[in-house]
């Protein structure tokens, strides 16, 4: 821990770049947007199903549009890029302001909420930081990770509190206010040191492009480190998605269960941290053999226990494997395909991860409207990860 402090020190203003953009893609992730989802409810008289199946529409277009421009981060100035896509997504968070206006707007608002913040926010983070650093990069992928557990337990009072004291626009316009000032300091900001890598970087024609993702979608690597990429955020958004609607139905208390997200996320903050260590020390293509395991084991108790302690649980377990995500993914990226084309090669990635926490909500509420219990989803589930976590040990046949 005290190389982790020493580092820190000294790489403080690269590291806190990585940072403040994880930190500022909440405004592009479900547990933020999930906050307006009520007013929205009421301003479009819409039901839940058909506010789902936009919100997955939305979801499923900036995934796709991902893979477009997901490159721009191997052959464009970092600074430039950041720029853009903070700009973009404080207009959407301004279109959100003013959705009540159309649906229309409501949808593109969505799009580029999920596009700028979840998807292009976190790749241009964890690229950058996988590709300045080799030798501490589990160090500084780790720090840049822990934005996401500040920003789930700073945004959330911060959103429904001016929703609660105003209404939804003004806390969506006071989203994109807050995106502008950072983009004012970004403005006079010097990442020129990140462009070092650019450097022999050419922009890729569309037809190499496409025959890049064909290669790559050919390799073996690929079919060991895309379910357990997949499924985590698949699982985990879903979970997330209906965690009130199982808490009802056990009768458990709604406020000790959201109190205990307190550990969740003491506990993702600490693995967050510890899980740069970890890969550092024992490479990340070890780590990602095993990082999973603790959110399989936590689903058991969280489908089946009759005490709420089941879900406490769940909730430490998962935080250890959602704190070390981050890191492991990035850093077993780097590691196995290099670093040249890495922005390329992660915006495949980065597709499917936000591809599947579009269909995860989707596929378990239809598996419950079905008449489907919440617990036998979840056994199904943890049963699916664990043959997942089996084809992940073939990691250690790649070169």
């Amino acid at each position: 821990m005290a190389g982790l402090i020493k580092f820190f020190r000294k790489n403080r203003e690269e590291v806190g770049f990585g940072w403040m953009l994880t930190f500022l893609s909440s405004f592009g992730q479900t547990f933020l947007i999930s906050i307006y989802v009520p007013e929205i409810l009421k301003t479009f008289d819409i039901s839940n199903g058909l506010f789902g199946s936009i919100y997955a529409i939305a979801t499923v277009t900036s995934s796709v549009i991902m893979l477009s421009v997901g490159h721009l981060v191997d052959h464009k100035p970092i600074k430039k890029i950041t720029i853009l896509t903070v700009a973009l997504l404080a207009v959407s968070s301004f279109l959100l302001g003013i959705s009540h206006l159309s649906i229309a707007i409501l949808i593109i608002a969505l799009i580029g909420l999920r596009l700028t913040g979840q998807g292009l926010m976190s790749h241009i983070s964890l690229t950058v930081m996988s590709r300045h650093y080799d030798l501490d990069r589990g160090k500084a992928l780790s720090i840049a990770s822990l934005g996401y557990a500040i920003g789930e337990a700073i945004f959330p009072i911060f959103i429904s509190t001016l929703i609660l004291w105003y209404d939804y626009q003004v806390a969506a316009m006071a989203s994109a206010a807050f995106l502008l000032l950072y983009l004012f300091r970004l403005y006079f900001s010097d990442l020129t040191h990140f462009d070092k890598a650019l450097e022999l970087a050419t922009k890729p024609s569309a037809g190499s492009l496409i025959r890049e993702y064909k290669n790559l979608l050919k390799t073996k690597a690929f079919f060991i480190l895309m379910p357990v990429s997949f499924a985590l955020s698949f699982t985990i958004t879903a979970v997330f998605f209906y965690q009130y609607v199982v808490v009802e139905d056990k009768g458990w208390s709604v406020s000790l269960y959201a109190s205990f997200f307190t550990v969740y996320a003491l506990t993702r903050v600490i693995f967050s941290i510890y899980g740069g260590v970890l890969v550092d020390k024992y490479s990340g293509k070890k780590m990602f053999r095993y990082y999973l395991i603790p959110f399989t084991l936590g689903l058991i108790p969280f489908a089946f226990s009759d005490s709420i302690f089941g879900a406490l649980a769940f909730l430490i377990l998962a935080g250890i494997s959602v704190g070390m995500a981050g890191t492991v993914k990035s850093a077993v990226l780097a590691e196995v395909y290099g670093t040249e084309k890495l922005g390329t090669i992660r915006s495949v990635f980065t597709m499917f991860m936000v591809l599947s926490t579009a269909l995860g909500p989707l596929i378990f509420g239809t598996l419950m409207d079905m008449g489907i219990s919440f617990g036998s989803i979840l056994f199904v589930t943890a049963i699916i990860l664990m043959l997942i976590i089996l084809n992940a040990q073939r990691i250690s046949t790649l070169k």
